[in-house]
C-alpha cells in the first residue's frame, strides 16, 4: 500500500470538543434547517463582500450557518466546540491524530477566502467566529499524517502508511473523470447532479448564482452548478409509477419523441441551487393533455433535470469560460438514451470514462501523486482512465429541445 487518499460531503459539520471528542452528531450538507443564520450571513456581509471574501453565496447548505445555528440554538454543546472539521478530516483525524482540511474542502464552508488560498479572518471578524476553530489547510495532495497503530488496529491498514489530505467530494470526482484543465467540464448524473468546469484564476459570478470554488489542485479553481435532485427524481418518478424497473421507464422514454410531446417537468423536488438559490422550491409537471402517456412523463423528468443542467452551462458560458468538450458521470450516464439526450441538450460532445469510481478514485489518485507514484493527478489521469462511451449532439432534435428549454 501506497498511501490514503479521502473524499467526502461538503459542507458538513463535524464538531470536537477540547479533548477532539465529537460533541454532536455531523449537520450535513442537506440540512436546511439554518436558512434563517442563512438569511442573517446575507445581511450582515452582504452580496459583495461575500462575493469578494469567499466567492460564493450564502445558502442553507454552507458550512458556517450550521455552526451559527449551534450558536443560535444549541448554546450549551455550542460552547463546548473547540475545533470544527468536515467529514472526510474527521475521518483523516481518526486515522492519523492530525488535524487539516483542504483548499477544495474549505470553500464550501463560507469562512474560506479562495483567491487568497487561506481562511478569511474578516468573515471570522463580521460573524464574530472564533479563528481558532478553523483546522489548517493543507494541499490536497500533500501528506497530512500516517496511520497511527490504533487506526491500523481498527481497520485493518497498515500502521505508518501514508495518508494525503484528500478533497472534497465535488473536485475529487472531477479529479477521478480526468477533467483538471481548462476548456473541458464535467456533468455528473447522480443522486444530486452538477456541472463543473475547471479555471486557472479565481472567477465569480456577479449574482453568485454559480458557485466558485478551489480545486483538489494547486492553482486551479472550478465553476460548479448544482441540481438538487437528478437521478433522485427520476427514482422519485419511478416510486410514483409503482417501482417499475428503470430499464422499462427509460425504454419508454427513449421511444417519445425529443420534447416530451409537450410535457415540462421541473426538478426542484426538494428545493433548488442553481441557478434558483430557493429552498422553497418545489417541482411541477405541466403540459398534459389526452395523450400524454408515461413514457412522454418520464422523458420530462429526464430532460427536466438536463435542461436544468443547461441553466449551470448557460451561467458558466457567460462567465466567458466556454468547454469545448465535456464528460459525463453518475447513474444517468450508464444509460444511452440520458447520454445522448445531454448531449443534445448542452450541445457539447460528451464522453464516458473508466474506471467510473468517481470521487473515491480521485481521492486515490491524489493519494498516489503524494506518495510519490506521479507527478500529477495528470499523469495519473492518463495512467489510469480510458474512454469508454462518446457521443455527438444530434442538430436534428436541437429545434425541439429548444421549445422545450424555452418552456
Amino acid at each position: 500500500m501506497l498511501g490514503v487518499g479521502l473524499s467526502g460531503q461538503m459542507h458538513s459539520l463535524v464538531p470536537l470538543d477540547d479533548s477532539l471528542n465529537v460533541v454532536r452528531p455531523a449537520i450535513l450538507w442537506n440540512d436546511v434547517r439554518s436558512s434563517a443564520e442563512a438569511a442573517y450571513v446575507r445581511e450582515t456581509v452582504g452580496s459583495e463582500s461575500l462575493r469578494r471574501l469567499t466567492g460564493n453565496p450564502s445558502l442553507e447548505g454552507f458550512t458556517v450557518t450550521k455552526l451559527l445555528w449551534m450558536r443560535n440554538n444549541e448554546p450549551v454543546l455550542f460552547d463546548r466546540i473547540s475545533h470544527m472539521l468536515l467529514a472526510k478530516d474527521y475521518i483523516r483525524y481518526r486515522l492519523t491524530g492530525e488535524l487539516g482540511s483542504d483548499p477544495s474542502d474549505a470553500s464550501a464552508t463560507l469562512l474560506f477566502d479562495i483567491v487568497r488560498n487561506q481562511w478569511s479572518d474578516e468573515m471570522c471578524r463580521i460573524l464574530d467566529v472564533d479563528f481558532r476553530l478553523l483546522p489548517p489547510i493543507i494541499e490536497s495532495a500533500d501528506i497530512a499524517g500516517r496511520i497511527t497503530k490504533s487506526a491500523s488496529q481498527d481497520t485493518g491498514l497498515i500502521e505508518g502508511v501514508p495518508v494525503v489530505v484528500g478533497g472534497a467530494d465535488n473536485a475529487c470526482a472531477v479529479v477521478g473523470a480526468g477533467v483538471v484543465s481548462s476548456g473541458e467540464a464535467l456533468f455528473s448524473i447522480g443522486t444530486s447532479g452538477t456541472v463543473v468546469a475547471p479555471t486557472i484564476s479565481p472567477i465569480t459570478d456577479p449574482s453568485m448564482r454559480i458557485h466558485s470554488m478551489r480545486h483538489a489542485i494547486p492553482n486551479t479553481w472550478y465553476l460548479m452548478g448544482v441540481v438538487l435532485a437528478a437521478g433522485a427524481a427520476l427514482d422519485w418518478w419511478r416510486s410514483s409509477s409503482g417501482y417499475v424497473g428503470f430499464s422499462e421507464l427509460i425504454d419508454e422514454a427513449s421511444h417519445a419523441e425529443a420534447g416530451s410531446n409537450g410535457v415540462t417537468f421541473l426538478p426542484y423536488l426538494t428545493g433548488e441551487r442553481t441557478p434558483h438559490a430557493d429552498a422553497n422550491a418545489r417541482g411541477v409537471f405541466f403540459g398534459m393533455h389526452g395523450g400524454t402517456r408515461r413514457g412522454h412523463m418520464t422523458r420530462s423528468v429526464m430532460e427536466g433535470v438536463s435542461f436544468a443542467l443547461k441553466d449551470s452551462l448557460e451561467l458558466i458560458s457567460v462567465l466567458k469560460v466556454n468547454p469545448s468538450e465535456a464528460i459525463a458521470v453518475g447513474g444517468g450516464a450508464g444509460s444511452a438514451t440520458w447520454l445522448q439526450m445531454l448531449s443534445d441538450i448542452v450541445d457539447l460532445p460528451l464522453r464516458t470514462v473508466g474506471p467510473s469510481e468517481g470521487a473515491p478514485l480521485g481521492a486515490a489518485m491524489l493519494a498516489a501523486v503524494g506518495a510519490g507514484a506521479f507527478e500529477s493527478v495528470i499523469d495519473a489521469g492518463t495512467a489510469w482512465l480510458t474512454d469508454l462511451v462518446s457521443v455527438t449532439p444530434n442538430v436534428s432534435v436541437r429545434g425541439a429541445y429548444d421549445d422545450a428549454y424555452g418552456r
